[in-house]
C-alpha cells in the first residue's frame, strides 16, 4: 500500500495592510515581520499601575496643554502595528482630524512609550517594542515591572537604566521636564491599605 503525503507551503505572512483590515481582538493584537501575536490579558497590578499613571500624567501634561496620555492606542509606523499599554503624545503631534477632533489612525510613534509587563509576557518582545519606537522617534520608553518593583528607562542611544529605590526620581521626557514621579509612589498605587 503507498501512502501519499501532501506537502502544504507554510502560511504566507500577512502585510500590515493585511493585518490593519482585520477585526480587532481582546486583548490587542499586535503585528511584526509578518507574525500576529496576542498581547496577554492585564490582571490587577497591570491594570492599577496603567489607571493611576494616566491620571498622574494627564493631570499635569494633559491640563497644561503639554501632551495627552492615552491607554493601549495602536501605533501603525516602522512595518508594525503597536498597542502600548499607555503612550503620551505631545500636544502638537496629537493626530487629528480636519474638524479638530481626535484621529482614530495614529500612524506614526509616540513621543514617550510605557509597557507595564504581565506576569506571561516576554520581556524581549516588549523590549524590542520599546527599541522599535526609540528607533523611530520616540524620545523615551519605560518597562514597568510590577513583580520585582522595578523601572526601566529607555533613551535614544544610551544605555537603559535600571530604578528600583522607592525614592529614586524617574527620568522623562524633556516635554515633561517639570513631573516628577519616583518609584516609590509608582509601586505604592498597589497598596489597597
Amino acid at each position: 500500500m503507498t501512502v501519499k503525503y501532501m506537502i502544504q507551503a507554510p502560511p504566507k505572512p500577512l502585510t500590515i495592510a493585511e493585518f490593519l483590515i482585520l477585526p480587532e481582538t481582546k486583548p490587542a493584537n499586535e503585528f511584526f515581520n509578518g507574525q500576529v501575536t496576542q498581547k496577554p490579558i492585564p490582571q490587577g497590578q497591570h491594570s492599577i499601575i496603567q489607571c493611576e499613571l494616566l491620571y498622574f500624567l494627564n493631570s499635569f501634561i494633559k491640563v497644561n496643554r503639554i501632551g495627552w496620555a492615552l491607554p493601549e492606542l495602536r501605533c501603525n509606523f516602522g512595518g508594525r502595528s503597536l498597542v502600548p499599554d499607555v503612550v503620551v503624545f505631545q500636544w502638537q503631534s496629537l493626530v487629528t482630524n480636519p474638524d479638530g477632533t481626535i484621529a482614530n489612525q495614529f500612524n506614526i510613534p509616540p513621543d514617550w512609550v510605557i509597557e507595564i509587563l504581565s506576569p506571561d509576557q516576554s520581556v524581549s518582545r516588549v523590549i524590542n517594542n520599546i527599541l522599535h519606537c526609540l528607533a523611530n522617534g520616540s524620545q523615551m520608553g519605560w518597562l514597568i515591572d510590577p513583580q520585582e518593583k522595578l523601572i526601566f528607562a529607555y533613551i535614544p542611544n544610551q544605555t537603559p537604566a535600571v530604578f528600583e529605590l522607592d525614592t529614586a526620581i524617574l527620568p522623562v521626557p524633556v516635554f515633561a521636564a517639570n513631573l516628577q514621579l519616583t518609584v516609590g509612589q509608582v509601586f505604592g498605587w498597589l497598596q489597597v491599605n
